[in-house]
């Protein structure tokens, strides 16, 4: 999945550009309005990832010109300006989600994945790893089929897992998944998660692995 991100706070974009490679996303980085404008006239994208403030030309008129030549490419707002005037003009002028910062990266994976899959007509995906079941219609977790009750740190690292059944995360990758850039938090917080997590498994044929040097992976216990 090809994505155009265009934002000028450089840090940010280099996390975002790494977390969202890391699950499978191709990102190509632009850092001013114009060459925005022209990068989407002369390529296609999946879903674009657009900050209202930019140099050259303002974010709400790249979305302007977008709209009126037609262009139908998901795009998602990125800003700090979350006021329901900006809202509002970006939805108006065709924007299809709005996020405001700081963000955790898994929601902005997770609104991603959405955008795509609506605009190529499947909207709610259904995630299984043996008796673990995701609803991305409910966006709800069952395990053997009651609900599981999960914390929202819990349901994005689970969920991240899930969404990669079967290969390892290392914990720098569920760090960015789970905690949003400014967050002053340790690594261990993920082990903190991992154990709370294995503990709401245990017993119905679900565990979430650690293999040294790689990660954690979630699998399907054996019969």
């Amino acid at each position: 999945m090809r994505i155009l991100l265009v934002e000028d706070e450089n840090e940010l974009a280099h996390w975002v550009t790494r977390a969202l490679g890391q699950g499978g996303f191709v990102i190509e980085h632009v850092a001013d309005g114009l060459l925005a404008d022209a990068r989407l006239q002369a390529e296609e994208y999946d879903a674009v990832v657009l900050d209202l403030r930019l140099p050259g030309k303002d974010g709400l008129s790249v979305l302007r010109a977008m709209r009126a030549r037609d262009d139908r490419t998901p795009v998602l707002i990125l800003t700090a300006q979350d006021t329901l005037d900006e809202r509002v003009r970006g939805l108006n002028l065709g924007a299809d989600d709005y996020l405001a910062k700081p963000f955790a990266i898994a929601e902005l994976e997770a609104r991603l994945l959405a955008l795509i899959r609506r605009s190529r007509g499947r909207a709610h995906p259904r995630l299984q790893c043996g008796t673990l079941v995701f609803d991305g219609e409910t966006r709800s977790f069952t395990l053997d089929g009651a609900p599981l009750p999960l914390t929202p740190r819990e349901s994005t690292l689970l969920g991240a897992l899930l969404a990669r059944s079967g290969q390892p995360l290392t914990k720098a990758q569920l760090l960015d998944k789970v905690f949003s850039l400014d967050a002053d938090v340790s690594p261990d917080a993920i082990e903190v998660l991992v154990y709370r997590l294995r503990k709401k498994l245990a017993g119905h044929g679900v565990t979430i692995v650690t293999l040294r040097g790689f990660g954690y992976l979630l699998e399907a216990e054996a019969a």
